[in-house]
């Protein structure tokens, strides 16, 4: 095989990375995902945000029960946020959900329902940048643009050995002179989707499986003995830890207490449990705190095990202080941003940590 540059003047089709590539996916590559059916510049959208930071496996179902109920983008764009939301608890990473949101307002409102078929405009829509753009218009419409996502950075890194970190900006305008160099004019869609399953399939972070890959015989990591060493990891810094006091307040009736938290930030537009202020420290602060704030009076605050949950730059310990309303104001905790939860009615987006955390409640009453 016949190694490409950057400044090559080659024809993009002549190029047998992408022959063996093409070879390779005819015979091995994924063809019967949910989103290659009948597929449209909305189906693939909201399959390849779905797919950011998420295995195929675990978007799968999400993305069914997602289009059964949005099967296009005006169906999504008149969904109030709260029921998106409830569609992704438990996919994580929520700002896709409410950027996928905004997107189809925008869809809608600017662009007649149709969305853009230019790569500039495609990425000035709420979260997609310059990779997802490109996917979007190369599985759905065939254009021919590259792409540059996790699995395809590791195929490159490898292939060229390419040192340093992706996250490095002149690493990263490395790949993409690759990626560039390396798309075809021809049957781009089918290169698109076999490059992101040769990284997904065969050209793993952990266990790479180099005696089945069709580009095995021209990879420079393979030749060095550096296979793993590609690409180079994150600088590592050490995660800083965060505690968060959440109450559990519960009814005569045993529903909790949930308040809808701030558009932005974590969690944002999610369901959660009341969370105290950090300078609400002892429990006469924290009964002050429900009585200036949600305007009720509680009885003794009890702990209950905590939970922990990693955020990829920080780990949250949530500390869960449980107690019964014994009073509150008419009308407080009634308006839109608090429900009462009995764990059947309630139809939110709830963050996965908080869900566990109500499960074990639920648990935990059942066997008394």
């Amino acid at each position: 095989m016949s190694r490409i540059t950057a400044g090559s003047r080659r024809r993009p089709d002549a190029d047998d990375f992408g022959a063996a590539l093409l070879a390779w996916f005819d015979a091995h590559g994924r063809k019967n995902l949910p989103w290659q059916q009948g597929a449209t510049p909305y189906r693939v959208w909201v399959s390849e945000i779905m797919l950011q930071q998420t295995q195929v496996a675990t978007v799968i179902p999400y993305y069914e029960r997602f289009m059964q109920r949005f099967a296009d983008v005006r169906a999504l764009a008149a969904a109030p946020l709260d029921e998106v939301l409830h569609l992704w608890s438990g996919l994580g990473y929520y700002a896709r959900a409410r950027n996928l949101h905004r997107a189809a307002g925008i869809v809608c409102g600017a662009h007649g329902g149709e969305f853009p078929a230019d790569l500039e405009r495609m990425q000035s829509l709420p979260g997609i940048g310059r990779s997802t753009a490109g996917a979007i218009l190369a599985l759905a419409l065939g254009q021919r643009h590259p792409i540059l996502d996790g699995n395809v950075k590791r195929v490159l890194a490898r292939y060229h050995a390419v040192e340093g970190w992706p996250g490095q900006p002149a690493v990263e305008r490395r790949l993409w002179e690759l990626a560039e160099a390396h798309t075809p004019t021809d049957r781009v869609g089918a290169y698109t989707q076999a490059i992101m399953d040769l990284g997904a399939t065969l050209c793993m972070r952990g266990a790479p499986d180099c005696a089945r890959c069709p580009l095995a015989a021209e990879c420079r990591a393979r030749h060095t003995g550096r296979v793993k060493d590609y690409p180079a990891a994150r600088p590592r810094r050490d995660k800083p830890e965060r505690e968060s006091t959440m109450l559990v307040l519960t009814n005569d009736a045993g529903e909790i207490l949930l308040e809808r938290r701030p558009p932005a930030g974590i969690w944002g537009g999610l369901w959660s449990l009341p969370e105290a202020p950090a300078e609400a420290r002892g429990d006469a602060a924290i009964l002050d705190w429900c009585a200036d704030t949600l305007r009720c009076r509680i009885d003794a605050l009890t702990e209950l095990p905590g939970v922990r949950h990693a955020f990829s730059h920080f780990t949250l310990t949530i500390r869960p202080l449980r107690a019964r309303v014994l009073r509150q104001e008419a009308g407080v905790m009634e308006g839109e941003g608090y429900v009462w939860y009995n764990g059947r009615s309630h139809a939110g987006g709830l963050a996965a940590p908080i869900r566990r955390l109500l499960v074990s409640l639920a648990d935990r009453t059942g066997e008394q």
